[in-house]
């Protein structure tokens, strides 16, 4: 039976509630060419995606989505110019600030991923507070990529696990994928069954790199700050609409229906 969407303007979009993705991941891009187009700087492109951020966890959180993680600032965004990273940080700021108490009426949890130490301490001690605060919520978990690359991530668990051999805590002939996904920094949440990527870019662009080995890939044009209720609802659609396979196939040639290990 289908459930009923938010949003009473999308009357032509349904959705089965027991095929919901456990776990979608964002690459929210194309803030600076929506600015661009408009003639209006990047900073102001940026701005506009925060509406976006909130329309898309609102939906989320109203369906039933358990556990949504959006790529907010990867590692090479470093590499940008100081005036852009600064403003993203005080953004990033704000957001924590203005959004703590609906994340707690909402009963969603925040998991921080990527090196937040390199986070300006302002937005550190924020982001530490709102993960505090937000530890006990249940009805759904927000992880928020900052400062992520997924191939910093794979290097730290490669550490830690050197490391844990190195100090006699591990064999290894105990490592196995299991072992890794415990040392990246999205231990705390399942593998994403659906990664959405916007602004018209087909590529992964250094995003859960480990994880996403059988994540189904959903590509828009559509620029981040346009992409709200709509949009995200259509993603979950074609999403539904695809038989997913995980590699194994049934003696008669079947696929078969393996779910995955979160």
């Amino acid at each position: 039976m289908a459930i009923s969407l938010p949003l009473d303007e999308f009357p032509n979009l349904s959705l089965e509630p027991e095929r919901l993705p456990n776990h979608v991941a964002i690459v929210m891009d194309g803030n600076g060419r929506w600015a661009q187009r408009r003639g209006l700087s990047r900073n102001e492109g940026h701005r506009r995606g925060k509406d976006s951020v909130r329309a898309v966890v609102e939906t989320a959180r109203e369906i039933g989505i358990p556990n949504l993680s959006l790529f907010a600032f990867s590692a090479e965004n470093w590499l940008r110019p100081s005036t852009e990273v600064n403003f993203l940080m005080q953004l990033f700021h704000r957001y924590l600030l203005t959004e703590a108490k609906r994340l707690m009426k909402r009963d969603i949890r925040v998991v921080a991923l990527g090196e937040t130490e390199r986070l300006q301490p302002a937005l550190r001690r924020a982001l530490d507070q709102v993960v505090e605060m937000t530890r006990e919520n249940r009805a759904m978990t927000l992880g928020l990529a900052l400062s992520y690359g997924g191939r910093q991530d794979i290097a730290r668990a490669a550490k830690r696990i050197a490391a844990a051999v190195a100090e006699g805590t591990m064999n290894v002939s105990d490592v196995d994928e299991a072992t890794v996904a415990r040392m990246l920094s999205t231990a705390e949440i399942p593998d994403p069954d659906l990664l959405i990527r916007t602004s018209g870019e087909l590529r992964i662009s250094n995003f859960f790199l480990f994880q996403i080995a059988y994540t189904e890939l959903y590509f828009t044009d559509t620029l981040w700050p346009d992409f709200r209720e709509r949009e995200f609802l259509a993603a979950l659609a074609a999403y539904q609409s695809r038989e997913r396979r995980f590699g194994a196939v049934l003696r008669n040639g079947a696929d078969t229906r393996l779910r995955a290990q979160n």
